[in-house]
């Protein structure tokens, strides 16, 4: 049956008319779904028993709970879903002194097939719809806790754009959760159509993965620079005005040997001349089937020092959960082929 959870406003309340109810029964099926959290149609107390009975021979309400959990020595937390029979996302609660972050997933796999992703390695295997996506929050045991939200999980959020956008919108839509979108972080590797309805569609904070200033170098580790040229993706930020609340990141992990040297620190300088944005180095941490590895401390540290003795802000992230497969992706992939392997 079809889920109700992860629908708009307007969705809903079309479903209402569809089936013979008033109008105003879309705006109670928000308050249920989104502020009273119920799990089932007949919790539904204020629509008349049956107009919920109607609904409940064609609808659901849609909400799954994680499978698995793992928990890090630093209190990240790795929680594992379902999606069909043998597939499966993640999301990564990530707890860090006044701040609770949550990085949630938009697809099963990804196809854009970066070299140093292991969820790519999976391949591309589906969409998640926005309740899909919605529900790795609503789900989560501290989900009260939160205090921002981060597409940043398995798969590229700009590569199922109506879905991510629906679910931004029920995130900080008043009928729906009343999130500010000061609160979110959308990821993306810079897929410029999409990127240019986000930004013109929503007012959540825009992440780039840039990891290299060079389109030669990138293309080597991104294919998607073969159809989205870095300068392209430079010259769409420098579109908008990066100087009020909104902000723009761009993701940077730093590979020992490849993209950490003073011509990579003065190119980048160079490329983000101009954008009032933030570096996060990011240390990379090995993964199955990849030549690449992480640069040493000492060298982070000097790239950081120096982009930021030249103007642009630059921060390490701290990494996290590395004892709970915590990169995007490993812990999925184990299911997966654990799964594989007993039907073999």
């Amino acid at each position: 049956m079809e889920s109700l959870f992860g629908k708009t406003l307007d969705q809903l309340t079309k479903i209402a008319l569809d089936n013979g109810l008033p109008k105003f029964t879309g705006r109670q099926l928000t308050e249920w779904l989104y502020k009273k959290h119920v799990t089932s149609i007949s919790d539904m107390t204020n629509i008349a028993k049956k107009g919920r009975e109607r609904l409940e021979e064609k609808y659901t309400v849609g909400l799954s709970q994680p499978i698995k959990v793992q928990t890090s020595s630093d209190g990240t937390k790795k929680y594992l879903f379902t999606h069909g029979s043998k597939r499966f996302i993640e999301a990564a609660f990530i707890p860090d002194d006044d701040r609770a972050t949550l990085c949630v997933s938009s697809q099963v796999g990804c196809k854009m097939g970066c070299l140093f992703c292991m969820t790519g390695k999976q391949g591309f295997q589906s969409h998640l719809t926005a309740g899909e996506i919605l529900n790795q929050i609503r789900s989560l045991p501290e989900r009260d806790q939160l205090t921002n939200v981060v597409y940043m999980g398995m798969g590229e959020p700009l590569d199922n754009p109506d879905e991510v956008m629906q679910s931004l919108e029920i995130l900080t839509a008043g009928w729906g959760y009343g999130w500010s979108p000061k609160r979110i972080t959308v990821s993306t590797i810079g897929i410029i159509p999409a990127m240019k309805r986000f930004l013109n569609e929503s007012d959540c904070h825009l992440a780039i993965s840039l990891h290299s200033p060079f389109e030669e170098e990138r293309r080597k580790l991104m294919p998607v620079e073969n159809v989205y040229h870095l300068h392209e993706v430079i010259a769409t930020v420098k579109e908008w005005d990066w100087t009020r609340q909104r902000r723009i990141s761009f993701e940077y992990i730093v590979f020992g040997g490849l993209n950490d040297t003073p011509r990579h620190i003065n190119e980048l300088v160079r490329i983000l001349n101009g954008i009032k944005c933030r570096i996060n180095l990011i240390r990379f941490h090995p993964i199955p089937d990849t030549p690449l590895h992480g640069t040493n401390e000492e060298t982070l540290q000097y790239f950081k020092n120096r982009l930021n003795e030249k103007g642009v802000l630059c921060t390490i992230r701290a990494s996290r959960g590395q004892d709970i497969y915590a990169a995007c992706g490993l812990l999925s992939t184990k299911e997966l082929l654990s799964h594989e392997q007993k039907d073999y």
